[in-house]
Parts: C-alpha cells; sequence; structure tokens
C-alpha cells in the first residue's frame, strides 16, 4: 500500500514493489497529466482528461442566459482514465489513515479484516454517491412524475453535474478491478467481487450510452442507501458482534428496493418509450427506442434482481440456520439432564446432620464387651 514507510524495500517493479507503491506511482501519473495544463503544446491533450467534455449552449429565449448542458463521446474516456486514477489515490488514503488504524484496535482475523476493509471502501462510497444522487435529484426535479423517465427520449443533453456523477461512478467500479491485486484480496472472494464489479459496470455504463441517464439515476439513488446500510451494519457487527439491529432494517429496505428497481423498469420499458413519439434506431440522434434493447435492457434488470433476491434468500437461510444452532447449543449447555441417584438410608435418630448411635452404653463398655 502506498504512503507508508517500509522497513525493507522489495526489488524494483516486483509484485511486492508494485503493491506496497502502487498509490505514489498513480500519484505520480496524475501530476503529470496535471503539469500538461501548464504548457500550451500538451494543455490541449491534458484538458481532455480532466475536464468535462462536449459542451453543447443552447439559448431558450433571448431575454434568459444561455444553458449549457453536456452529451457523450469518445473523449470521455480519457476523462474516465484520469478520474479512475484519483479514485485509486483515494482508496490508499482511506485505507491507510483510516481502516487501517481501526483494524489495529479491533484486532480481526484475517477473514474479517478483510470483509472490514471490504465494507469500509464501500461504505464510503456509497455515503458519498448516495448524498450527491439525492441532491441532483432534488436540484432537477427527475422524480416529480414517473412520466419524467421516458418524456422526450432520446435523452441526449445532460447538465454538469449528472455528467460528472456518471463519470465517477463508472471511473471507481473500473478502478476496483485492479485493486483486487493491489489489495491482495484472497482468491476465494475474487469470484464474488467480480461479480457485483462487473455488474455496476454494465449497468452504469449502459444507462450513460443508451442515454437512460435519468432512470439510472433514479434506480441507482436507493439501491446505493440499501447497500450502505448493509456495509455500515457489517462494520458495526465486526466491532461488536451484538449489534445486528442494523441487518433488520437492510432486509426490509432490500426488498422494497428491488420491487422499486423492477416497477420502475417494467413500467419505462413496457409502457412509456413504446409510447413515445420518436420511435427507431440512430446512432447518430443517440436514440435506441427499438424493441430489441428495450426488452434487453429489461431482461438485464430483472435477471440482476432476481440474482440478487437469490443471494438474499440464501444469506437469510444462511443466518438463520446458525442463530437456530447457537439457540440449540446455548440450550444444551445451560439445562443439564439431571439424573436421579438412590439415597442411602439414613440412620435412626439421625438429625438435623447429627447421627445418633442406638446403642446407649459409653465407648468404654462396648470395648470391654467386645474383648
Amino acid at each position: 500500500m502506498g504512503f507508508r514507510k517500509k522497513n525493507k524495500s522489495p526489488p524494483v517493479l516486483s509484485h511486492e514493489f508494485v503493491i506496497q507503491n502502487h498509490a505514489d506511482m498513480v500519484s505520480c501519473l496524475a501530476m503529470i497529466i496535471l503539469l500538461g495544463l501548464m504548457f500550451e503544446v500538451t494543455a490541449k491533450f491534458a484538458i481532455m482528461f480532466i475536464t468535462v467534455q462536449y459542451n453543447v449552449t443552447e439559448v431558450l429565449d433571448e431575454k434568459s442566459e444561455p444553458l449549457n448542458f453536456y452529451q457523450y463521446g469518445p473523449k470521455d474516456v480519457a476523462t474516465v482514465f484520469f478520474y479512475l486514477l484519483i479514485a485509486v489515490i483515494l482508496h490508499a488514503l482511506i485505507q491507510e489513515y483510516i481502516l487501517d488504524k481501526i483494524n489495529r484496535r479491533l484486532h480481526l482475523s484475517k477473514t474479517k479484516h478483510s470483509k472490514f476493509n471490504e465494507s469500509g471502501q464501500l461504505a464510503a462510497f456509497y455515503l458519498f454517491s448516495f448524498v450527491w444522487g439525492c441532491s441532483i435529484l432534488t436540484a432537477e426535479d427527475f422524480a416529480k412524475n414517473p412520466t419524467f423517465l421516458w418524456e422526450g427520449y432520446p435523452h441526449t443533453r445532460m447538465v454538469f453535474q449528472v455528467k460528472f456523477f456518471y463519470i465517477c461512478q463508472i471511473a471507481y467500479w473500473l478502478h476496483a478491478l485492479p485493486e483486487l491485486y493491489f489489495q491482495k484480496v484472497r482468491k476465494e472472494d475474487i469470484p464474488r467481487q467480480l461479480y457485483y464489479i462487473c455488474l455496476y459496470i454494465v449497468h452504469i455504463t449502459g444507462a450513460y450510452v443508451l442515454n437512460l441517464h435519468r432512470l439510472g439515476l433514479v434506480l441507482l439513488v436507493p439501491h446505493y442507501l440499501v447497500e450502505l446500510l448493509f456495509h455500515a451494519s457489517r462494520l458495526f457487527y465486526f466491532s461488536d458482534e451484538n449489534k445486528q439491529k442494523g441487518f433488520t432494517l437492510w432486509a426490509l429496505l432490500f426488498v422494497i428496493a428491488r420491487l422499486l428497481t423492477l416497477t420502475l423498469s417494467v413500467l419505462t420499458f413496457g409502457f412509456g418509450l413504446p409510447r413515445t413519439e420518436n420511435l427507431g434506431f440512430s446512432l447518430a440522434d443517440g436514440n435506441f427506442n427499438v424493441l430489441t434493447v428495450r426488452m434487453t435492457c429489461l431482461a438485464a434488470i430483472c435477471l440482476t434482481q432476481a440474482w440478487m433476491m437469490w443471494k438474499f434468500i440464501n444469506f437469510q437461510l444462511k443466518k438463520w440456520r446458525e442463530h437456530s444452532q447457537s439457540q440449540a447449543s446455548k440450550k444444551k449447555t445451560f439445562s443439564p439432564k439431571s439424573k436421579l441417584h438412590k439415597r442411602e438410608p439414613t440412620r435412626v435418630g439421625a438429625a438435623n446432620g447429627v447421627v445418633k448411635s442406638e446403642d446407649k452404653t459409653s465407648p468404654r463398655a462396648r470395648k470391654a464387651k467386645a474383648s
């Protein structure tokens, strides 16, 4: 991990060297791009990486001020690459100055240590994205009417905040792929993380390219809230295993979010887009309103929601089995089988723990009698 002082320096350009210093190397690359702004020859190339491209100015009225909108294009790849570098640097900072310090105090096992780091990184990202997404929805009134999701399609023009939001989202999930190597993720955890990373990349990029950014933003905000609650609950659980109330609220909101996603998706692709005026396929106009594209998008969303529900049900069944087993083990330890033992007959005259002999003669007389 970058930003650390190492006692032993591994060989240059070895795997361990790259893993330990990857944040420093990425920081140098980002600084080179920023320095390109200082020179006239390289400025036009450097600005392509840093600023949002494809600005379109539109004047609605002679008296009103011109409005700035943005479209997407091939140059967005360079912008995504630059903010991918920024995501790697921020990832290293959060790991070094927050998560590692907490891990040293908790003394977690290797398995819990890996899950704690994963939840810590994702919780920070989900919190930031949720707040940012809510501010965009509030400012643009995206959720004022469901018909706003498909009216006027294709939505080729975006405000700055919407385009920059999608650029950062794609950059973050792309950065998560090399982080599997940089963070030395365990082999058994790689397939699980690859599944959800690739799903995020496909869905967010698909909404961006197909000019469905309104629907994508409305679906991402509640989804990020649910995921934020889950990873925050898992962080509290690792600090204290008795803190499990957050999982109950998460389970309820998870089901609601899945139903909301399916409802809005069916409403948009099944009823809204087929009734718009602009039906057809045109790359130049950014119009993808044909039956094949609509059904493909709807099928992808439905299959993803079904997969998530399947994972959710398996997770709940696993927790229920663990809870029932723990309860059964507690009953065995605190309720042992009592065995009845036959008591020896008490001596005649025993009272209050003192045994009285039937022979009333003195011990000296008994001894003489026996001899």
